[in-house]
């Protein structure tokens, strides 16, 4: 079953990277200009983000299983039609589809952890989740690669719907209901409001929540950056980018399996301390490096920024199961706004780690320490509580 739901979690790093080497080809086999087909990730993106802020809620109501087996089919047929897509806009609409379902997906996973499990036990099955699914932005890109002359961007589509082939019958057979029928919040609208009151007004949930977004928000800053910085700045390869990629992506999955192995000689609450204190100061031996030094050497990059990406192993299952645990009435919503909270931010850093050209670190290097920033005193301020707990 966790298997199973750390694929669904998946879906957006896999539906994200493999398709994107084949972009320009993309464009040219379609007839029509780079920014159009550019558009079919922003509306993927814009659909994971509404996805779960709808369906999250609405699972509250009706239960997790038939949503999210209605999610798999969908996502399956999307991918089917991005790639039988004639032109660039039933491909932008196929798009749509599959973040919205792809959306879904991911907050109802959540959701189905948070109804089984509590404290060090859903911490500890969250990190096992993100190990999976930390696998799929390391493979994505090189897959999508692969198959890209062998069977075409319209092939790497045909992938993406055998593995949501896949994901439709582990539904089936794997994940049963976890949220039992006299769990769920019926009535409406009237209902979808008071859950949102109900978590929006949970001062500890909102402190695990930004954590967990502002953490997020300094990974999304590495992946938006990175490409350029390494590359443009420290003079790597392409293929030495992938290199770096890789070991950091690996950083962080290991930082994660030792999460797993810590819980229960250690709190989730202090593991998440230790990972958001070594996100800041790793970021903030970076920022030093990349404003001290017109010409900065490889690994005052590198280090630092290994150091930081790899302390998110610590930190995003925790503050997911935290967060989640602050708010069991309602997980469905709690998961929602996690994940609007998570794509939201990403889709604002993104652009502003690029501000200043591709030439430099220092956005990169900036946004890096100021999203570990935030999360500490998100922590320290909004969830002093539980330090008794």
């Amino acid at each position: 079953m966790l298997c199973v739901l750390a694929l669904l979690s998946a879906i957006a790093p896999l539906a994200t990277d493999m398709y994107l080497p084949g972009l320009p080809v993309m464009a040219e086999s379609l007839r029509t200009s780079a920014p159009s087909v550019q558009l079919t990730l922003t509306t993927f993106m814009a659909g994971l983000g509404i996805g779960q802020l709808v369906v999250g809620p609405l699972s509250d109501g009706l239960g997790r299983r038939r949503l999210l087996l209605a999610a798999t089919v969908v996502t399956t047929i999307a991918a089917m039609v991005c790639a039988l897509a004639p032109s660039v806009e039933t491909l932008i609409a196929a798009r749509l589809f599959q973040g919205l379902s792809g959306g879904a997906a991911i907050v109802l996973a959540r959701a189905c952890i948070a109804d089984r499990a509590r404290g060090d036990n859903a911490a500890r099955l969250f990190s096992i989740m993100m190990i999976i699914g930390g696998v799929a932005p390391v493979i994505a890109p090189l897959i999508g690669g692969a198959l890209l002359g062998p069977v075409g961007w319209r092939g790497i589509f045909w992938v993406l719907a055998g593995a949501g082939f896949v994901m439709v019958l582990g539904v089936l057979t794997l994940v049963p209901e976890t949220l039992p029928v006299e769990k769920r919040h019926a009535g409406g609208l009237a209902a979808l409001a008071r859950n949102l009151r109900y978590v929006v007004g949970n001062r500890v949930y909102l402190g695990y929540a930004l954590t967990f977004i502002f953490g997020f928000g300094a990974l999304f800053a590495y992946i938006s950056a990175s490409p350029f910085v390494v590359q443009n700045v420290l003079g790597l390869s392409p293929g030495q980018f992938s290199i770096v990629f890789a070991i950091n992506a690996s950083g962080m999955v290991i930082a994660a399996i030792a999460n797993t192995r810590l819980l229960g000689t250690f709190r989730a609450r202090q593991l998440l301390g230790f990972g958001v204190t070594v996100l800041l100061v790793g970021g903030t031996v970076l920022l030093i490096a990349a404003t001290t030094t017109d010409a900065p050497s490889w690994w005052m990059i590198l280090v630092p920024l290994f150091v930081s990406v790899a302390s998110l192993g610590f930190v995003m299952g925790n503050a997911t199961a935290l967060a989640q645990g602050e708010v069991t009435k309602a997980s469905g919503t709690g998961s929602a706004l996690l994940g609007a909270g998570q794509f939201g931010l990403a889709a604002l850093v993104s652009p502003l780690v690029g501000v200043a050209g591709p030439a430099t670190a220092v956005p990169m290097a900036v946004a890096i320490p100021l999203s570990g920033a935030i999360a500490m005193l998100a922590l320290m301020l909004l969830t002093r509580r539980t330090h008794t707990a």
